[in-house]
């Protein structure tokens, strides 16, 4: 199996009042090189994504939702891709440990989720074969595993500076 990353970068960041990746992205790739996860799309959108190691993808119909960038990411992975890992480009603190904790159940389902504390959040694990069932509002419309991650620090999602 192999599990390649989406990171959605493209919305307008809009509350925090610039182009947050610039802060906040470097965090995320980091943690991704810290597992087997590749390779890793980052998904630009609103403005230009600066992703070293990342291969970046411009998704035009981003104003549409995260799904619509999830959806851009999704389709210019090769076929030999079976999962792909999904987080955002402002969860700054995503831990390596939440990725292979994940990645150990997707063998269980087709979705597979790390939840804090009960609470649902990222990343989220997608089979190949529920990627044309990815609808506007992303992948929080599809309902996963969960993986408990309670122990981790969660990986945020940064809207304020």
């Amino acid at each position: 199996m192999t599990v390649a990353a989406v990171v959605l970068a493209a919305g307008g960041a809009t509350r925090y009042g610039a182009p947050k990746r610039r802060e906040l992205l470097r965090g995320v790739l980091a943690a991704l090189g810290q597992t087997d996860v590749a390779p890793v799309v980052g998904v630009q959108g609103a403005y230009p994504l600066e992703a070293p190691g990342a291969l970046g993808v411009d998704c035009p119909d981003w104003p549409d939702g995260r799904g619509a960038s999830l959806r851009c990411g999704l389709a210019v992975l090769p076929p030999e891709v079976t999962h792909a890992l999904v987080v955002l480009a402002d969860g700054p603190n995503l831990d390596p440990r939440a990725v292979t904790r994940v990645l150990d159940h997707r063998a269980e389902g087709a979705i597979v989720a790390a939840s804090y504390d009960g609470n649902r959040s990222h990343p989220v694990l997608l089979a190949r074969s529920v990627w044309r069932d990815v609808p506007d509002e992303g992948a929080r419309a599809l309902e996963p595993l969960l993986v408990d991650c309670s122990d981790l620090e969660p990986p945020g999602d940064v809207d304020y500076p």
